[in-house]
């Protein structure tokens, strides 16, 4: 049995799977912030930007489908910053809990090693258990919690951030 696929991202090949595992995310959950889902075409500039400087990968099952992308961008704007990066992680909701995001992460902490990123940083909000369980089983620490910082369909929302160091000081 073929196995899904890790490859780079192709911005405009991939922007309409991408856009839609997103919006799921958008609208039905509060595992992203964002309250309006996104055009093809907002996700496309988006892809590209990031993209440009950062790793940005999506997992393709052997049929050719999306199931899943990540990619990491700069975590603070400040110069002193740059070595440290935030990840980002999404499924498909039909391929989550089968190991893909624990794989995806793991591809993309290995180019951020050797694109030289110094820590990656996962901020994710405080009742993604499951999101919580895999960085745990990666290696990030939890370094804050904040309550009560974000609002979505009429609940306050805590949001928690997890580290990991990729390198010795």
């Amino acid at each position: 049995m073929e196995e899904t696929l890790i490859r780079d991202v192709d911005p405009r090949a991939d922007a309409p799977e991408i856009a839609r595992i997103y919006n799921h995310y958008v609208t039905g959950t509060t595992i992203s912030f964002e309250t309006e889902p996104l055009t093809v075409s907002e996700m496309r500039q988006r892809i590209t930007a990031l993209s440009a400087s950062y790793p940005y990968f999506v997992a393709v099952t052997p049929a050719g489908k999306v199931a899943g992308y990540c990619y990491v961008h700069q975590w603070k704007e400040r110069a002193a910053y740059n070595p440290t990066v935030e990840a980002t992680v999404y499924l498909a909701p039909d391929e989550r809990g089968h190991g893909l995001g624990q794989r995806l992460t793991r591809h993309l902490l290995d180019a951020c090693r050797r694109a030289g990123f110094h820590a990656v940083i996962a901020c994710i909000t405080g009742d993604n258990h499951p999101s919580i369980a895999m960085v745990e089983r990666l290696g990030f620490e939890k370094v804050s919690h904040f309550r009560q910082v974000g609002r979505k369909f009429g609940r306050y929302l805590d949001v928690v951030d997890y580290q990991l160091t990729l390198r010795g000081v």
